[in-house]
């Protein structure tokens, strides 16, 4: 009997004192939320499961819930080398044929980060992955100095393994190769893949390794990034990650995605961003400088492109992208046209989408019939509604998935990366986007989302209406994930 008492109290005490931590966790953790100051309606749904279920508040907010904005990735020192690397180019924007739009919006990208604005880059579009994925080998065996790549996923499949091996090869020949690929994007590949790299002498690391007990301070933050700059002077942005789906569809019937190929000065602004994310990576700060003498292979001839990087992330000072394509939504007065694989929008992008649409602006929003994510796909569909009501034409791609990030306003400002319109890409992801600045690739853009347009179905109200209850709530339950899906 007295063992019984004995284990009893000693499981008591136990509990109590589990259960007094949990309340001083969760009192602390309150504490941090509400100095921080966040949107009152995040604070609030925080406050409420961390009162209502504290531990398993205190896990969710360990892993989705912390906020490490301004955190600092780089030291002011060095991120004025890096600058000075860069160069600073005394363009004007009113010295250029843009509309005042266009400049304000130029204005407000230098005053959130201090991107530059570069007149005069060639840029060539490509929708396919065979086709992309063909220019970016030509150009990687081409390389005589320095290649670096940064990729959410690089996978081991035959693309991955085609460009791996003339990474090899051009590591073996003296070139130095740089690579940085998300942990968490690259889960499942195995680390065998980037040792065969490594030992061929090429710099290879994950960004945000995560393992225990770094876990819950890592995994939700992700590079999604994907640039690749070659010997200075040749830059790759956009949607598409090394792997094989982006070439053969997957799962589905084709995959249709936006990448760009850039030459100019615009291409030190992507050598910025690599070098910074690369100092936090490794400590160590770049000095690649284009090779004298050297220039790009030659491509179909494009028109002259303005174009602007912006990049986003945690980290960040200011939501970058966000801000940006609120002002040119804001501003827009004759078309918005978004190509996106998620449709998740934070309330004041969606208001100005709304809002956009009611001022009689053609606005149009494209995502896939079924993406790669099921959830993501009724999360989105939350939305449409909503979207209907205030005249806003919703298509859905049917001839496979649709991987494009493509937005376009009126008819001079594209812009294309690695944003997708959704709550993770624009909170918690480092992203990077070029937007250009050009009647013509305006129109070219026009015109190929327009043939995007004949292979999709447009959602009538009528219609949408008419989906059955148990669609509707599994929409609105999966809306409420929307922040950490």
């Amino acid at each position: 009997m007295l063992n019984i008492i004995s284990e009893l109290l000693h499981a008591s005490w136990i509990y109590s004192a589990f259960t007094g931590v949990a309340l001083c966790s969760t009192l602390v953790i309150i504490i941090v939320i509400l100095s921080e100051n966040r949107n009152p309606v995040k604070s609030l749904a925080w406050v409420t499961v961390l009162l209502l279920l504290p531990v398993v508040g205190i896990i969710l907010y360990l892993f989705f819930g912390r906020n490490i904005k301004n955190t600092r990735m780089i030291s002011r020192r060095n991120r004025r080398r890096l600058r000075r690397r860069e160069g600073r180019v005394d363009a004007d924007p009113t010295d250029y044929d843009l509309s005042d739009n266009a400049i304000h919006l130029i204005r407000l990208g230098r005053a959130l980060s201090g991107a530059q604005f570069y007149p005069d880059n060639q840029v060539e579009i490509f929708t396919r992955g065979a086709e992309k994925f063909q220019a970016l080998a030509d150009d990687l065996r081409a390389a005589r100095h320095s290649i670096n790549l940064q990729y959410y996923i690089f996978q081991d499949d035959d693309i991955g393994n085609a460009i791996a091996d003339i990474l090899i090869e051009r590591a073996r020949a003296g070139v130095k190769v740089r690579l940085i690929y998300d942990h968490v994007g690259s889960f499942s590949v195995r680390n065998r893949f980037y040792k065969k790299m490594q030992q061929a002498g090429i710099d290879a690391h994950p960004f945000f390794k995560v393992s225990f007990p770094l876990l819950g301070t890592r995994v939700n933050w992700r590079n999604h990034r994907k640039i690749c700059i070659i010997d200075s002077h040749t830059g790759y942005i956009g949607g598409m990650n090394i792997a094989d789906r982006y070439i053969t569809g997957g799962k589905f019937p084709s995959w249709r995605d936006t990448h760009a190929r850039v030459t100019g000065p615009v291409v030190a602004a992507l050598n910025y961003s690599f070098a910074v994310d690369w100092n936090f990576m490794c400590g160590e700060t770049l000095t690649d400088t284009p090779i004298p003498g050297e220039h790009p292979l030659p491509r179909p001839a494009t028109p002259r492109v303005a174009a602007q990087l912006l990049t986003s992330g945690p980290t960040s000072q200011w939501s970058d992208i966000t801000m940006a394509l609120h002002k040119a939504i804001a501003c827009a007065r004759k078309r918005i046209f978004i190509q996106t694989p998620y449709f998740l929008p934070s309330e004041t992008l969606l208001s100005a989408l709304q809002a956009a649409a009611l001022a009689h602006v053609d606005v149009r929003i494209l995502i896939p019939r079924n993406s790669d994510s099921s959830l993501l796909t009724h999360a989105s569909a939350s939305y449409i509604s909503e979207c209907l009501r205030s005249g806003i034409k919703i298509y859905r791609y049917t001839a496979g998935m649709l991987h494009s990030k493509m937005i376009i306003i009126d008819d001079e400002i594209v812009t294309i990366g690695s944003t997708n319109f959704d709550f993770r890409s624009f909170e918690y992801n480092f992203e990077a986007n070029l937007f250009f600045y050009s009647k013509q690739l305006a129109a070219t853009a026009i015109q190929t989302y327009r043939n995007d347009l004949l292979h999709s179905e447009r959602i009538l109200p009528q219609q949408w209406r008419k989906r059955h209850i148990t669609t509707r709530m599994a929409e609105s339950i999966l809306r409420l994930l929307s922040p950490v899906l």
